[in-house]
């Protein structure tokens, strides 16, 4: 109603304005319309005509169990065809095929009983992949091709993939002997437990004598009886004491928390060289892109020495506004950085909570820009494509064909973006089903989803986004994109399923471009008039993605470093000590006395969660 009081105000220039909207920015500038069916014609959840209600999940499992005998059986047959390595990753594909799917139903499907049924379907996936982890009859079958020759000519890339599930087998230990397996089994289960208790812990408020607290302070803190409640860092609070209290409370040192990383670090590396690894960093890295622990120890030594200037100019430029926010207050410390650094974007660039900038960032704009981006970087188009009656999970989901200009359709992207009541508060990437070539020469397309936590349209205005929205969708959208382009042959590392170590870079790649002034100036316009961004505001904007930024990667190269300390040779020493002789030598902060950084460390290492199938 407001664009159209607009062109009633305006007359004709507006009438030109409106129609420089493209069609994708309009689909997005509102709510997907209701898909009203007067048939029975509905279609399945993605269209899979099983799920047309919840029963169907059963029905897929049942198949996929079936399809997975049959291949079994393929595997060992001397009239075999095709090569082994086609044969698991079919056998692969059918599995993920549901348990992707499923997974992604039972997180975020608003009904109880889809929900339900794909957490049964996912248990009972769950177990045919641990029945074929251990299947010794298979792994021989594959391991002997790899050492003799195949039955059928194989190349390159069939041996690399074939190697690949070779050591999926053996990470689960099928090439051990009976109890050497039982111990891994056993192993696995203890670092599950040690893991999830000690990151509970990381996250769990501290309840600390009141006497420990400076009085000045105590009031800001709940009380739990004669103690009181430390629930994070306060890290937005003006007051330094309060920051300083709030860090050295929270991460006071805990015996039990001592006890539960160390048992963790203690099993992984266990299970490490029980399946042949001198260290868990050894069977980590594995199948990585880094390959070894020297090659990443080796890039985190070198940029380390490079960061280390630049982010002491970050330092001494935190002290200083310190110092003139407080003439008495001491140094510098762990806990001022995250306040000073917001404190620079809202005050130095005006950056606010990015409300400014909203008007500018309409969802609609936004996907118009990311259009024109990957346009012009791979030939790809976004096109809002219609969704049938019973196709999505929600009435606000909208569905994109992604298009090539030479190659056609390369899959579907479904666009959840909106907050709603019992959705999962998470920014995340879907795969629902991996894209592969098929035996008759044609291609099974990859479908995704992402998921967003975006502010509903209203009827005076589109879903508006701040900056840190922006970014996110770019991140996510990256996935996605990654997941299209990936047109591999075999679905065991399509997209996302890659290197672990590779996996965010298209991602992260995209956040860049997020923070480009040239990319931004293509898209960012004004919902209401389609005034582009004032120059002023988007030097500001692209200048806030960069302050502290040497600090900060800094910060990260300490938590890589740690990260292979922890897992690098055994026995440790105190993980607390090991702590402050990684930090001495990465990161330009001393270590606070008395604390447990390591809580921090690993809760804020804890990235996007982006769902792919891990069996098989």
């Amino acid at each position: 109603m407001s664009l159209l009081r607009g062109f009633l105000r305006k007359g004709g220039s507006q009438r030109q304005q409106l129609s420089t909207w493209s069609a994708l920015a309009t689909a997005f500038n509102a709510k997907p319309e209701p898909r009203l069916s007067f048939t029975k014609n509905d279609v399945g959840l993605f269209g899979v005509e099983e799920l047309l209600s919840a029963d169907g999940f059963h029905l897929l499992q049942q198949q996929a169990e079936f399809e997975t005998e049959r291949l079994i059986e393929e595997t060992g047959s001397s009239d075999r065809k095709r090569a082994m390595v086609a044969v698991f990753d079919d056998m692969s594909d059918s599995l993920c095929r549901v348990a992707d799917l499923a997974e992604f139903v039972r997180v975020a499907h608003p009904k109880s009983s889809y929900a339900l049924a794909a957490e049964n379907a996912c248990i009972a996936i769950s177990g045919v992949v641990e029945r074929l982890n251990t299947h010794p009859r298979l792994y021989q079958r594959l391991r002997a091709v790899l050492g003799q020759k195949d039955l059928v000519p194989t190349s390159a890339l069939d041996d690399h993939v074939a190697e690949l599930f070779l050591f999926d087998f053996e990470q689960s230990g099928i090439h051990l002997s009976e109890s050497q397996r039982r111990q891994v089994v056993s192993l696995n289960n203890s670092i599950l437990q040690f893991g999830q208790k000690f990151m509970a812990g990381c996250v769990a408020p501290r309840s600390v004598p009141k006497n420990q607290f400076p009085l000045s302070t105590r009031h800001l803190f709940a009380a739990d009886g004669d103690n009181l409640l430390v629930t994070g860092l306060y890290a937005d609070s003006s007051s330094d004491l309060a920051r300083q209290t709030a860090y050295k409370m929270f991460l006071q040192p805990d015996p039990m928390q001592e006890y539960f990383l160390s048992e963790m670090l203690s099993h992984r590396n266990q299970l490490a060289q029980l399946c042949g690894f001198p260290t868990y960093a050894h069977r980590a890295l594995k199948s990585s892109t880094a390959e070894t622990p020297q090659m990443v120890s080796e890039f985190l030594e070198q940029l380390s020495v490079e960061l280390k200037p630049r982010a002491e100019i970050d330092f001494q430029s935190m002290q200083r506004l310190k110092a003139a926010e407080n003439p008495d207050s001491k140094e510098l410390a762990a806990w001022d950085v995250p306040y000073l650094t917001h404190k620079v974007k809202k005050a130095w660039l005006h950056l606010g909570s990015g409300a400014e900038f909203a008007p500018f960032l309409s969802l609609g704009a936004c996907m118009e820009g990311l259009d024109k981006l990957l346009h012009s970087l791979y030939d790809i188009r976004l096109v809002n494509a219609e969704i049938k009656p019973g196709e999505t999970w929600s009435p606000e989901v909208y569905k994109l064909d992604v298009v090539h200009g030479g190659e056609g359709l390369l899959g579907h992207i479904y666009c959840d973006f909106y907050e709603r009541t019992n959705k999962p508060n998470q920014d995340c990437h879907f795969t629902i089903r991996g894209g592969k070539q098929l035996a008759d020469g044609t291609y099974q397309n990859p479908i995704v989803v992402l998921m967003l936590s975006l502010p509903t349209p209203r009827w005076s205005s589109p879903s508006l986004l701040s900056p840190s929205m922006v970014d996110n969708l770019f991140h996510e959208m990256g996935h996605a994109v990654h997941s299209m382009l990936a047109r591999t042959k075999y679905q065991h590392v399509t997209g996302t399923r890659c290197a672990t170590d590779f996996a965010e870079v298209p991602s992260v790649l995209m956040e860049y471009f997020a923070a480009d002034p040239r990319v931004i100036r293509s898209f960012a316009k004004h919902y209401q008039t389609q005034e582009p961004i004032p120059d002023a505001m988007l030097a500001r904007l692209c200048a806030s993605k960069n302050v502290f930024a040497a600090s900060e990667m800094q910060l990260q190269v300490f938590y890589s470093a740690l990260d292979q300390k922890y897992h690098g040779q055994h026995p440790l020493t105190n993980t607390t000590d090991i702590l402050k002789s990684v930090q001495s030598k990465h990161y330009g902060l001393p270590y606070v006395e008395n604390t447990v950084m390591i809580f921090l460390v690993l809760v804020n290492r804890q990235g996007p969660i982006d769902r792919t199938c891990n069996s098989f």
